[in-house]
């Protein structure tokens, strides 16, 4: 029986699923199913063959067995979410094990969900459904982007680029960093957040490249936010508006030239308990918690810290 499941509301743009199983003939009605229900289907008889499909066609989400002969499906799901151009389509494994080892093998290696076999057409249909929409609204999302022009970059819990704006992969590109599959410094992307300012590069010469991490975007990745900015312009932010004192901004300024607490007390005449308290007032008022994000937050405005300005790229 046909289960209706209006999908779409262009009957010509039909979402494509790839389904891949050792035993189409086995899905049978399941493909019927999804033709009736709006889908375009595409099947593949083995992991290598359905790799082989993805080099030409790129589906709206992927249907996985999981255990077929030569590459299973979990390797075959490394492989899809290891390249750039296939990394952003959901897949939701079929399989006939239940094991919490096998469940949580399947999320590891980057699928959405799973469903036991025998299949039952409905709770597939529903779970591609709830997948489907969630990745569309995600590339909508990214698209948006694009157009705005933001820059905007993506990374892995590891630190690796997954996705550039074509801004932000221009502002890379213009500080010497390229984009594809760098793994950016740590400094950048762990523990900051909330638009907090991670590091200024200074090259050319006439501007900055600025970067803000936005914190989590999902559960597995990380926005990054870069802004090119011209090395006489104070920055927008919780810097220009932190109201610090004279003393507080002197602090701040050797602070941000490496020098320990001690360095400053000597430099400014201070105890190394009067400069700890000075920081304190100095952290509360930037909304940071670490000595690294201040210093980050006094190099952009104020040119100073030669290990973030210096327009060198290491990582």
């Amino acid at each position: 029986m046909n289960v209706p499941h209006p999908l779409i509301d262009n009957p010509d743009d039909r979402p494509v699923v790839l389904v891949v199983d050792d035993a189409p003939s086995s899905l049978g009605v399941l493909c019927e199913t999804l033709e009736s229900s709006g889908y375009t289907v595409l099947v593949a008889c083995d992991g290598d063959t359905a790799l082989r499909r993805l080099a030409l066609v790129t589906p709206d989400i992927i249907l996985m067995d999981a255990v077929m002969p030569g590459i299973s499906g979990f390797d075959a799901c490394r492989r899809i979410k290891s390249d750039l151009a296939t990394k952003h389509i959901p897949v939701i494994f079929m399989t006939g094990l239940s094991d919490t080892s096998h469940v949580l093998e399947g999320f590891a290696c980057g699928g959405v969900d799973y469903v036991v076999k025998p299949v039952r057409a409905p709770e597939v249909l529903a779970r591609l459904h709830t997948h489907l929409g969630n990745a569309r609204v995600a590339r909508f999302a990214l698209d948006a982007i694009d157009v705005s022009g933001l820059g905007v970059v993506m990374l892995d819990q590891q630190g690796t680029i997954s996705w550039c704006s074509p801004c932000a992969t221009q502002l890379l590109k213009q500080f010497g960093i390229k984009s594809d599959s760098v793994t950016l410094p740590k400094s950048w992307w762990d523990g900051g957040s909330n638009m907090e300012l991670v590091a200024s590069i200074t090259e050319p010469a006439s501007a900055s490249l600025l970067v803000r991490n936005m914190g989590a975007a999902g559960m597995d990745e990380i926005m990054l936010l870069l802004e090119l900015s011209s090395n006489h312009m104070l920055p927008a932010g919780r810097l220009a508006s932190a109201a610090l004192t004279p003393r507080e901004t002197e602090v701040l300024s050797w602070l941000a030239k490496g020098k320990t607490n001690r360095d400053i007390g000597d430099i400014l005449q201070l105890s190394p308990r009067t400069v700890s308290k000075h920081l304190e007032h100095i952290f509360e008022k930037l909304g940071v918690e670490t000595r690294s994000a201040a210093a980050a937050m006094a190099s952009a405005q104020e040119n100073v810290d030669p290990r973030l300005t210096s327009g060198k790229w290491s990582h």
